[in-house]
């Protein structure tokens, strides 16, 4: 094994995942997955040169950096953006996550014999779904309409709705775990997730009220960057020591900021410089902790949790576009192909599942970085209304 300090270390992580990034990119391969193979690579399956400090501190880095991606989503629950299409935004993203999710915790359990936390679990993880992907496709095609604009809304509702699915689904699963199988039980443990979230949620809002009010004696925009990090940070550790949800908790804080005021906006632009190289390493390091061993022998279960998981967002999404009001034969039809590409929250919410449940975590992160590697380049279906694509620009993909 090649001996590197955490300094050098650190380096070889960024500027190979930013060389990855390049190379790939003339493929269009997204930048996230170019990052997990560089993690591959230069991890223990591979060349074995991340030194153990850093991956040690994987656990920190994950934390901070979904935090951070939570706090990221908030902003897309502009209540003005939601307009006429609100309600049919909503019930198609949540159909769609729930349809994810049961089809492939039934499958799981039923036709594979998985034990039903874990499939839960898979089923919960399932539910996500990449935004930025579908976003970049609607760019790059320069596509309008009612798809689109519904689309949108539904994406940005998605992670959302799977990160309350996997509180809840995690509570379930550890009062299962533990041999507190009967239905009493389970209602407790269900209860207590509710309650969880909305306390986090309660939280998350406090915290964001705190900044909005004292960020008006804060002028210098670097100053801003700062406090805000520490308010993030803050929402993170308080929520940790409460034991509540700090992904949900820092949901609520950008969903609150953005709404709270016309310059809610100029939060999440102050953090954006943060945003690329801390996503970077967060990926590697997925990368790295992934045991190739494992993905050989999860072919069937890797197989049957794609297959189950598109057809639930194609169903969810159909039965949710299906009203006599709705928006037209377009959305019905394509709206769930805009919804199948998962990246960045399914890994990270994989990466929780492999620290509260280390015995099967490997076999739950594998398979999600395995679907993340075969589904990459779904995206809206192009009608007749939109236009011819253009080249790709030069960002990499969620």
């Amino acid at each position: 094994m090649i001996k590197t300090n955490t300094e050098l270390g650190l380096s070889l992580i960024i500027l190979a995942g930013f060389l990855a990034a390049k190379l790939f990119r003339a493929a269009k391969i997204p930048a996230v997955t170019s990052y997990i193979l560089v993690g591959i690579v230069i991890g223990p399956s591979g060349l074995e040169v991340m030194p153990e400090g850093i991956l040690a501190a994987s656990g920190f880095i994950s934390d901070v950096v979904l935090g951070l991606i939570a706090f990221g989503i908030g902003r897309n629950f502009h209540f003005r953006t939601f307009g006429k299409t609100g309600k049919i935004i909503v019930r198609i993203s949540a159909m769609e996550a729930l349809g994810a999710m049961l089809l492939v915790t039934a499958a799981l359990h039923l036709l594979l014999k998985v034990p039903i936390h874990i499939a839960i679990l898979f089923g919960a993880i399932a539910s996500a779904t990449a935004p930025a992907a579908t976003v970049m496709v609607v760019e790059e095609t320069k596509a309008k309409g009612p798809l689109t604009d519904t689309l949108l809304g539904v994406v940005a509702l998605d992670d959302a709705w799977a990160l309350m699915i996997f509180a809840v689904s995690m509570v379930v699963a550890k009062t299962i775990a533990g041999g507190g199988a009967n239905h009493l039980d389970l209602l407790m443990a269900a209860g207590m997730a509710v309650s969880e979230i909305a306390f986090s949620l309660i939280l998350g809002a406090a915290f964001a009220w705190l900044l909005h009010h004292y960020s008006s004696r804060v002028v210098n925009p670097s100053d801003l960057e700062v406090f805000t990090l520490g308010i993030i940070l803050l929402t993170m550790g308080a929520a940790s020591s409460l034991g509540l949800s700090v992904l949900l908790a820092c949901l609520a804080l950008g969903v609150v900021l953005v709404n709270i005021s016309s310059e809610g906006c100029r939060f999440f632009e102050v953090i954006e410089p943060l945003d690329t190289p801390l996503y970077l390493i967060f990926f590697v390091l997925a990368g790295a902790l992934l045991e190739i061993g494992l993905i050989r022998e999860i072919g069937l279960l890797g197989l049957a949790y794609i297959v189950f998981r598109v057809a639930g967002k194609l169903l969810g999404a159909y039965l949710g576009a299906s009203d006599p009001g709705g928006m037209g034969a377009a959305v019905k039809k394509y709206i769930g192909l805009g919804l199948i590409p998962q990246a960045g929250v399914a890994l990270g919410l994989a990466l929780m599942a492999l620290e509260q449940f280390p015995a099967v975590g490997e076999t739950i992160f594998s398979t999600i970085v395995a679907h993340h590697r075969r589904i990459r380049a779904f995206g809206p279906h192009r009608h007749q209304d939109s236009p011819r694509p253009r080249p790709r620009d030069s960002r990499g993909g969620d």
